[in-house]
């Protein structure tokens, strides 16, 4: 997976992975320290509101994205 970096993340008391373009975790790090919570916090909301036909990792994504266009 070149180009992704994957990072470890308890979600909910569960261990995961997590592999994301160093872009999006800059995004979705910036969103975390904006709201005031961890970036654990944040991917685990992002997991728990996501479609189950989502990945977690597209769901990360698109959240960034959706972010970044609402500028915040």
């Amino acid at each position: 997976m070149p180009g992704l970096l994957k990072r470890s993340l308890v979600l909910d008391g569960h261990r995961t992975s997590l592999a994301l373009e160093p872009e999006f975790w800059k995004a979705l790090e910036a969103a975390a320290r904006a709201d005031g919570v961890a970036l654990s916090a944040l991917v685990a909301a992002i997991d728990r509101d996501r479609p189950p036909e989502r990945l977690l990792a597209q769901a990360a994504r698109v959240y960034a994205l959706a972010r970044a266009s609402r500028g915040s």
